[in-house]
């Protein structure tokens, strides 16, 4: 009895540790935390979710975390209210210098790609945000793991070069970033994207339940 008191004890203590080793990056309730670059007044907090609203000619701007990961899990849900558009998540990322009167300089690095329609059998890729460029090969399986209305939940683990993601419990893909891209991107922020569009639009977007394992420790 003594050996099965202590076995469930220790389990219960490793239980625990593995799940105060996440953090929610939002609480429901504020930005704590957040702050939008490089355009303004683009997010709201709504019924407790972050709602990204796009207008045409706004351009394309993100929500940023202000801690920066290098190896991490990072779990969030997505409801591309809007199939119209895509979106993305970066990660790895960082701002350039700004130039003339900007507050911040053009967000750069790897981004998830996020799509219910037109780009849908890309999501869970990887998208070299700022470089104009897929980060993840040609090529790839096609897919229908993103549902096409309400909320989808997307997991993405990056280790060193390896970024692995799953949507709705869905392996997707792993992706070998570059050696170029992961020396220059090797830790940043994480950030929510509202995506520029040509159309007046409105779309809205929203993420909830946005959390972070920070793995760089466990190496």
């Amino acid at each position: 009895m003594k050996l099965i008191a202590f076995l469930t004890a220790a389990l219960l203590l490793s239980l625990n540790t593995f799940a105060s080793d996440w953090q929610d990056l939002f609480d429901g309730k504020s930005f704590n935390g957040w702050t939008e670059k490089t355009k303004e007044n683009s997010f709201e907090i709504v019924d407790g979710t972050i709602v990204g609203t796009m207008v045409g000619g706004k351009g394309t701007t993100f929500l940023c975390y202000e801690k920066e990961y290098s190896d991490f899990e990072l779990e969030f849900e997505i409801n591309i209210i809007n199939p119209e558009i895509n979106s993305g998540v970066q990660f790895r990322s960082a701002c350039k210098e700004p130039a003339g009167k900007q507050k911040y300089g053009a967000v750069y690095g790897p981004q998830i790609e996020l799509a219910t329609k037109k780009a849908q059998s890309r999501s869970g890729l990887i998208y070299g945000q700022g470089w104009k460029s897929w980060l993840t090969e040609k090529d790839v399986a096609s897919h229908t793991h993103m549902k096409q209305q309400g909320w989808n939940k997307v997991r993405l683990v990056a280790i060193g070069k390896s970024v692995k993601t799953w949507i709705n419990g869905q392996f997707i893909h792993e992706t070998i970033i570059p050696d170029d891209r992961h020396a220059t991107n090797s830790k940043g922020f994480i950030a929510l994207q509202c995506h520029g569009i040509k159309d007046p639009g409105p779309y809205k977007i929203a993420w909830k339940n946005i959390r972070v394992k920070d793995l760089t420790k466990e190496k």
